[in-house]
Order: C-alpha cells, then sequence, then structure tokens
C-alpha cells in the first residue's frame, strides 16, 4: 500500500473514532442531557459508521458484506438525526414529540426488516440498484429539512452577520458540514465512474466536522452553546427590578434611539442598563418573549412605519438605512416579519388609507 493510502487510512479512521467517540460522550456523559444532545450524539455515531464502513471496505474490498449492509443502514439515520438535532436545538421541546417517535420508528423498522429479509450479501444488486438510492433519497429530504429550518440564520450570516448568535453559528457549520458529505456520496452514486474521489472527500470533511466540535467543546468546557433558547432562569436575576430595567431599555431605545446603530451589540445595550449579556438576553427572553435581534428590529420597524405615515421624502431602502439596517434584504425580511406584509405594499396601504380619507374631508 503506497504511503499516501496509509495517510489517508489514517485519516478516515482516526476521524470515524473520534466521530464515534463524540457520539458517545454525548449520548451517555453529557452533563445536561437533552433532545439535542442525544440527536447530535445519534448524528455522529451514525455517520462515524458510514464513514468507517467506507474506510475499511475501500482498502480491503474483501471485508465480509455485512460491514456494507451497515453503512449503508447507518445513513438512513443520518438525515433524520441532523433535522431533529437542529429542531430540537431550536424548539427545545421537554420530551420528544409523538411524530418524532412515530418517524424514527418507521425508519428503525424499515431499516431492520429490510437488513432481515434481504440481506446484502444474498441481494447485493437489489441493494445497489434500489436501496441505496431510497436510503440516499431519505437522506437528502431530511437534510433539506433541516436546511429550511436554518434559512433565517444563513439568510442573516449573509447580511447581518454580527446578529447570528454562536450557537447559531454552530448548528449552520454543522448543517453544512454535513450537506458537503451527502453531496459526496450522492456524486459517488450518480457517477460511479467518473467520480472517484468521494472516499477521501467525505473522510476529510467529517474529520474537520468532528475536529470542530471537539474544539469547540474543549474550549467552551459545555454544551449549552449549541442550543438557542436559554435554560432555567439564572438566579442571578432574581434580584433585578424588571420592570424598572425594561423602562430603561425603552427610554435608550425611544430618547436615545440606540436602535438607528446598524452596529448595536447586546452587549453594548447590557451595558446601559448595567446588566451582563446572558442577563439581558435571559430578561428579553422571559418577559418580552423575544431575543436581541427581535427586539431591536421591531423598533425599527416601527419607526419605518413612522416615516413612511408622515410621508417622507427618502425611498425604502433608505428609510431602512436610517432606521438602523444594515441591507436592504435584512429590512424587508424584518420588515415581512414583524407586519406580515412588504414594506412597498404597506406604503401603498398606506397612501389609499390617505386618499380615501383626504377624499372624504373634501366631501364634508
Amino acid at each position: 500500500m503506497p504511503e499516501s493510502k496509509y495517510f489517508l487510512f489514517f485519516v478516515g479512521a482516526l476521524g470515524a473514532f473520534n466521530g464515534l467517540m463524540l457520539g458517545i460522550y454525548f449520548l451517555c456523559f453529557v452533563k445536561k442531557k437533552n433532545l439535542s444532545s442525544f440527536f447530535l450524539g445519534c448524528l455522529l455515531a451514525a455517520l462515524s459508521i458510514r464513514i468507517g464502513k467506507s474506510v475499511f471496505v475501500y482498502f480491503d474490498p474483501a471485508l465480509p458484506k455485512i460491514y456494507l449492509q451497515i453503512g449503508l443502514s447507518a445513513c438512513l439515520l443520518i438525515g433524520p438525526a441532523l433535522f431533529f438535532f437542529i429542531k430540537s436545538a431550536i424548539e427545545q421541546p421537554a420530551s420528544l414529540p409523538r411524530n418524532w417517535k412515530l418517524q424514527i420508528i418507521a425508519l428503525i423498522a424499515v431499516m431492520l426488516i429490510a437488513g432481515i429479509l434481504f440481506p446484502y450479501a444474498i441481494y447485493p444488486k437489489l441493494w445497489n440498484l434500489y436501496f441505496i438510492k431510497m436510503i440516499y433519497t431519505a437522506w437528502l429530504v431530511y437534510v433539506i429539512a433541516a436546511g429550511l429550518k436554518l434559512k433565517n440564520i444563513f439568510a442573516r450570516l449573509g447580511s447581518d452577520p454580527a446578529s447570528v448568535k454562536t450557537a447559531e453559528k454552530w448548528l449552520a457549520a454543522i448543517f453544512s458540514t454535513n450537506a458537503v458529505i451527502l453531496a459526496f456520496f450522492l456524486m459517488a452514486a450518480l457517477f460511479r465512474n467518473v467520480f472517484e474521489t468521494y472516499y477521501g472527500g467525505a473522510v476529510i470533511f467529517s474529520f474537520v466536522l468532528y475536529g470542530m466540535i471537539f474544539v469547540h467543546l474543549y474550549k467552551a468546557k459545555t454544551t449549552d452553546q449549541f442550543y438557542l433558547i436559554p435554560g432555567k432562569p439564572n438566579k442571578k436575576t432574581n434580584n433585578v427590578n424588571t420592570s424598572l430595567l425594561l423602562r430603561s431599555l425603552e427610554q435608550a431605545m425611544t430618547v436615545d434611539v440606540l436602535f438607528k446603530n446598524p452596529n448595536l451589540m447586546l452587549s453594548e445595550l447590557a451595558k446601559v442598563v448595567n446588566l451582563t449579556s446572558h442577563q439581558l438576553s435571559q430578561i428579553l427572553n422571559d418577559d418580552l418573549g423575544k431575543n436581541f435581534t427581535s427586539y431591536v428590529n421591531e423598533y425599527r420597524i416601527n419607526e419605518a412605519c413612522r416615516m413612511m405615515a408622515k410621508g417622507h421624502p427618502f425611498s425604502l431602502e433608505a428609510i431602512g438605512y436610517e432606521v438602523g439596517f444594515n441591507s436592504k434584504s435584512t429590512f424587508y425580511a424584518a420588515f415581512k416579519k414583524l407586519k406580515s406584509t412588504t414594506p412597498m405594499l404597506y406604503k401603498e396601504e398606506l397612501t389609499k388609507s390617505n386618499q380615501v380619507a383626504n377624499a372624504s374631508l373634501s366631501v364634508k
């Protein structure tokens, strides 16, 4: 075996082993056990089994066919594990929802029944011609569903990176790496005689994924930053006069118009009211049901509506910049989210209302 192959084997085997160990850690040893850590553990374990199969079969094609069956079966669980990890990290349900259970049970049942009735060793053509296509299709569907859950995060990463939380960046990174891994396997399945680098690419990307998570955990010493919704209230905020604090925040927004600063950050607003970033974020979530971005954008959108109502001569895009948005797309997305319409339609409705009102006055 050439030295380059030895190196590739080492990288692949090490990546699969690290991923499996991380998966076991999230499944069994993480301090805060919740659905997010459970599904992240499942994702890493399933991905490691799939990559491990590629590693050993690539370097020893004579291995028993059961290895191929196990590896392909693991693919059926990678997509669902990714989707449920992202969904649970965003929504953080207290218990496993019934429809999630049904999907998981159905997938495991299909995997076991197909494996028992049609083992790969006896029906290789059936697996290669049909089963693998169904497995990759299911994987792709769940990856697309996961991407749709993250579409707002990706939109803000492109238009307003400063507003994206650390947890959101990690979710986007884990999703993107998994999407790339799937892309390599799909290209290999579609272009068997043309695309032959899937093994190296998939293994390297997997190794990068495991390395990213390991380094993050090592530095942070916690898994909390994978979760978007705060946990139980911090005792340090119990002594905060929430009503007084909210009035101070309102004054900072309405009198000092801090929201017009396009680079306003959570830490800066927290300093104005003498709180830590964590305390302010917790209060916004617990008492107003909003995150920092939603809280600030609400003031910006209301100010934009006020300017439109007064017939401000600025264009819609200029109004967006005036009230604190740093891009047209971010302004339009935030406006539609809050007002359920676009700035253009909102302005047109205002114009029609004013015309009707003026007509009524002239008749009188």
